[in-house]
């Protein structure tokens, strides 16, 4: 093979109901073709009868024969990955489709999200060599800027198993404001992408600066997309016909999909849509129209959901002294329907942009990321951002931040941390993953035990470091200073898988919830410095206590009483403000003790 032929990475735009892969040729970023001439593959995979001996059906002919074999062809595939049985919704789970393993995996049709999208993406691999005529085995991916660190991994998994070496993970957004030529314009700008796709749904803002993307804020919800609007249409039609799902086949629910998929293309170009369904159930037959006026009523709410998703990323971006943005464009097949653009020039003032084809902006972006890789393309930077902040439990429940939310990638950050308490043998680090301020309210990512020599209190040293990488994979590697010993957890399969549809939720509770929680973390707090104060002010006492006046240990003892006083009110009495006075008065009482107490430490040592 050649040095040219080593050095060919190509872009992959895995998505929920297409998938696409381009390459740079000649300077240019273009969409490789496959071998009918279809630059598409639709996002379906038809797996074989089990004693069948077929080939697996990927693409156009496995969405065409759909309605046929409903229980074995899986679509939206990408909706799934990296997530957990536990993570799936009981309505979901209800799809006859979906299983458990025994640890609480999910099986889509029997088969594994990562093995499904390996067959999509083998199938891009198929078209890329067919295209370029040579092996190809590099390739930058692209995924929902909201997907976490699980659903990354997952993703670079599939791509493993079909053969390919994933060189970059980067967000949909971020490809698609490289694929409008933003890099190119040559002046500093605010950009704000809505990618509306088939299952996902992003809003990011990035700053253009000399050639440099970084992502200012981030937003976005992994279960919201053009499948919702499908659906809202396909139920219309079973209104139509005073039918209820439970009442169709699952042949027939999918026929009805996929015309309601049919019927939203086509209504974004006519006024009406005639539906026909001869013979379709019990020898019953069906005739109606759907007007283009009807479409956007059903498709209104479920875009709807978007606008709040903006208005968050808006309201960040305006947080960091970036309130005005320059352009807004639009991404993704879903963004076709005019009633999008009419919406987002209505909500925030601003005339969208589209390109000649939204389907393939994506899928360019990651051409051109690909081609920056391996030197086709230059003087372009991408920088992303972390979409959720990380860090690890501390004493007291609290969560302590290591790397905040939208931290620039790749990050590296670490801090250092003792035993709180005496003759404690370990550390568990757990890593968590949100926006709250107690622990509890976060997700856990995984845990490390740290074993050291036990001790008094604060003798132990553990340094923890989070890192991670240009695919947005976390590694934690926590070291025992006085041993140099090293423990390193990658977050591959977390202990807790997190919900898709609860990221956004995160956020918004972090609001909703910040007055709260920031008044809990406060008096959490208070409550220990004042439980670590009364135990030493009781040693204090009882080793130099003769040495100081009556008065002052009067005064200490009450001081001492009106703090545990307060520790013990029910937790609707709560003083937050009185109890740091107690601590700090108990401090001050304590100075001539404390001072003693220091004095007759250093006599002995000597």
């Amino acid at each position: 093979m050649s040095n040219a032929e080593q050095e060919v990475i190509v872009g992959i735009d895995l998505g929920t109901t297409n998938s696409l892969v381009g390459v740079v040729d000649s300077g240019f970023p273009i969409i490789l073709a496959d071998q009918a001439g279809h630059r598409m593959l639709p996002s379906v995979v038809q797996f074989p009868a089990d004693d069948s001996g077929a080939e697996v059906i990927v693409g156009l002919a496995a969405r065409n024969s759909q309605v046929v074999h409903p229980e074995r062809t899986v679509s939206s595939i990408k909706r799934f990955i990296g997530r957990s049985a536990n993570d799936v919704s009981t309505e979901e789970m209800q799809n006859e489709q979906l299983s458990r393993t025994g640890s609480d995996g999910l099986l889509v049709a029997g088969k594994t999200p990562e093995k499904v999208s390996a067959e999509i993406l083998s199938e891009l691999k198929k078209t890329a060599e067919y295209a370029l005529e040579q092996p190809v085995s590099r390739a930058v991916i692209t995924v929902p800027a909201y997907f976490n660190n699980t659903q990354r991994e997952a993703t670079k998994k599939a791509a493993e198993l079909a053969g390919w070496k994933v060189e970059r993970i980067i967000n949909e957004p971020t490809a698609a404001a490289l694929a409008y030529g933003l890099d190119r314009e040559g002046e500093e700008q605010l950009v704000a992408v809505y990618d509306l796709g088939g299952g996902t749904f992003d809003l990011s803002i990035l700053q253009l600066k000399e050639g440099l993307f970084e992502v200012i804020a981030t937003a976005g919800d992994t279960e919201l997309g053009g499948d919702d609007i499908d659906q809202a249409v396909a139920e219309f039609f079973l209104s139509k016909m005073e039918l209820q799902k439970e009442d169709l086949e699952s042949s027939q629910w999918a026929e009805l999909l996929r015309i309601g998929r049919e019927a939203k293309e086509y209504l974004s170009e006519n006024e009406a849509y005639d539906v026909r369904l001869p013979f379709f159930r019990e020898g019953k037959s069906w005739e109606f129209s759907l007007t283009a006026e009807q479409l956007e009523l059903l498709a209104d709410p479920i875009l709807l959901r978007t606008k709040s998703i903006c208005q968050r990323a808006f309201a960040e971006a305006e947080a960091k002294g970036k309130p005005q943005i320059d352009q807004l464009l639009m991404v993704g097949g879903s963004t076709r329907m005019p009633l999008i653009a009419r919406r987002l020039k209505e909500w925030f003032g601003k005339e969208p942009q589209m390109s000649g084809n939204p389907d393939e902006a994506v899928a360019l972006g990651a051409a051109i990321q690909a081609g920056i890789l391996c030197g086709r393309v230059r003087n372009v930077v991408l920088v992303d951002v972390t979409p959720l902040s990380l860090g690890i439990e501390t004493f007291g429940g609290l969560m302590n931040v290591i790397i905040p939310r939208n931290s620039t990638i790749p990050a590296k950050a670490g801090e250092m941390f003792t035993n709180a308490v005496a003759n404690q043998e370990s550390l568990a680090i757990r890593v968590l993953q949100g926006e709250r301020e107690m622990a509890r309210d976060n997700w856990q990512l995984g845990e490390i035990e740290v074993p050291f020599t036990p001790g008094p209190k604060g003798s132990a040293r553990v340094g923890v470091q989070f890192t991670i990488d240009q695919d947005g994979i976390l590694e934690v590697l926590s070291r025992d200073t006085s041993t140099g010993e090293d423990h390193i957890l990658e977050i591959r399969n977390a202990a807790v898988d997190v919900d898709d549809e609860a990221v956004e939720k995160m956020v918004e509770e972090s609001i909703d919830f910040a007055f709260e929680d920031m008044s809990e973390r406060i008096w959490t707090e208070a409550e220990m410095k004042s439980r670590e104060l009364l135990p030493a002010v009781e040693a204090a006492l009882t080793v130099v206590g003769e040495e100081i006046t009556d008065s002052e240990k009067l005064e200490i003892e009450a001081a001492a009483s009106d703090v545990a006083s307060l520790l013990e009110l029910p937790e609707n009495r709560r003083d937050v403000n009185a109890l740091k006075a107690a601590n700090q008065k108990l401090d001050d009482a304590t100075q001539t003790l404390a001072a003693i107490l220091v004095e007759k430490a250093l006599d002995e040592a000597l």
